[in-house]
Formats: C-alpha cells, structure tokens, sequence
C-alpha cells in the first residue's frame, strides 16, 4: 500500500520537532484522554503518523504502549532524538504491515488523514488499520474539520487562500501554522463530514461518536474563531 509522503523534509521536522500543544492544537488534544478513558479498554496502542513523536509522547504518559509509525524518515529521526527510548518505525512500501501480527487497544490517527488524498486510499488504510484492532479495540481518527481551511484561529492563517472556499472533498489546501519557524503554507487534503462517514462504511468500520471540541472562555488562550467554530473532529471507531 503507497501513502503519500508529504513531510519529508528537515526543515520542517525541526520546525515540528518544537510544536506541542498552543493554541488551536490545544482544542485537540484536550478532551483526548476522557474520550480514551471512556472508550478504550487495555494498554497496546499504535500513533499512526506519527510525526516527531508529539501524540506518541502524549498516549504513553496516559500509560499507554505505544508504538509510533510514519512515512516519512525525517520525522522518525527526529522522534527519535528527541525520545531514543521511545518506539518508532518507518512506514515504507508495506504501509501498516510494518505492526503485522500486532493487535492493538487504540490506534490514534492525529492529523494524519488530513494528507491521505483519496477515497480509495483513506478506505484501504482505515480497513488496515481496523484489522490491527484487538478484541474491543478503538481507532479515534482526529482531522481538521472543512472550517479551518476557510476561516482565521489562534495557530493557522488561510486569509491567502480564499479558493481554499470551493474546495470539495479530495481538493487540494493551503493553510499556515503561525506556532512555527516554518513559515511555507501546509498542503492538506479536505474532506467532509458525510464523506468520512462513508469511508468509515467501506472499510468496515462502525462510527460510535463523533467530537468537535470547542474553546471555552476560561482558557488561557487568545481564541479567534476557536468559541464557534470547530477546527477538529474526532471520530471514534470500532471494527464491525
């Protein structure tokens, strides 16, 4: 299975290398563990696309196992300087037949998705994916929402791309994340509610729930459009 490589690229890994959780990315991270205590049951997961380790890092302080994967080498390096006992691996040709023979309690997707282009390839993944689940297991798959190609937050600008405004699902986006060194537009792919729900239905996955968390007035973070709009989504999954 060929996935598309969109992070290999060193200077963008040093710039990642630094990115935790401000701002907007906060939003996504925050409700993560209650969905996790409430969903998942066991201590096995895997962080597909990884990047530099960030939710790798993360699930292993909930007290997971983890294992991160990612395609791009550059990234894996980086995730390993930063965590050498930490366990990283290279996704190449095979896809995620890298973890074969492994069964999984959680497998978290964060952001990944965002740079898989097509139906097909979003369906053949996520079918893969769920076929690494344990008995009970639960894949919680966090994209960006169509919203946050078309509107200003806290951590990314899109006021130069207003033609991110007629992109469809598989189209092409550019947005820039204003928390990094790296100031070159990010390319994502969007894709909306309805078409995920149908990718979900084609790999043989059941939709438990779905979560957009929203910022709260309390938090001490400069919110743009964070309030009202959601710029995430969080799918929680099972095997059917």
């Amino acid at each position: 299975m060929a996935i598309l490589n969109s992070y290999e690229d060193s200077k963008r890994a040093e710039a990642y290398a630094k990115l935790e959780f401000p701002g907007t990315y906060y939003l996504a991270y925050r409700d993560l563990p209650e969905l996790i205590a409430e969903q998942v049951r066991g201590r096995k997961a895997l962080d597909f696309g990884c990047g530099t380790g960030r939710s790798t890092r993360f699930l292993r302080k909930l007290g997971f196992e983890v294992t991160g994967v990612d395609i791009a080498g550059d990234m894996i390096r980086k995730a390993t300087e930063i965590d050498p006992g930490g366990d990283y691996r290279r996704i190449g040709k095979s896809g995620v037949a890298t973890a074969a023979g492994e069964a999984f309690d959680l497998v978290l997707s964060a952001f990944t998705f965002d740079n898989i282009p097509t139906m097909d390839l979003k369906v053949r993944i996520l079918g893969d994916l769920g076929g690494l689940l344990s008995a009970g297991g639960r894949i919680l798959n966090l994209v960006s929402t169509p919203e946050i190609y078309t509107h200003e937050w806290a951590s990314f600008s899109t006021r130069a791309y207003p033609e991110n405004r007629l992109a469809r699902s598989g189209d092409r986006v550019r947005i820039v994340i204003t928390d990094i060194d790296d100031a070159r537009p990010v390319e994502d792919t969007v894709w909306t509610d309805g078409d995920y729900r149908e990718v979900y239905r084609k790999a043989g996955l059941e939709l438990i729930t779905t979560h957009k968390p929203l910022g709260r007035d309390d938090e001490p973070y400069r919110w743009v459009n964070e309030t009202r709009i959601a710029p995430w989504a969080i799918y929680v999954l099972k095997w059917a």
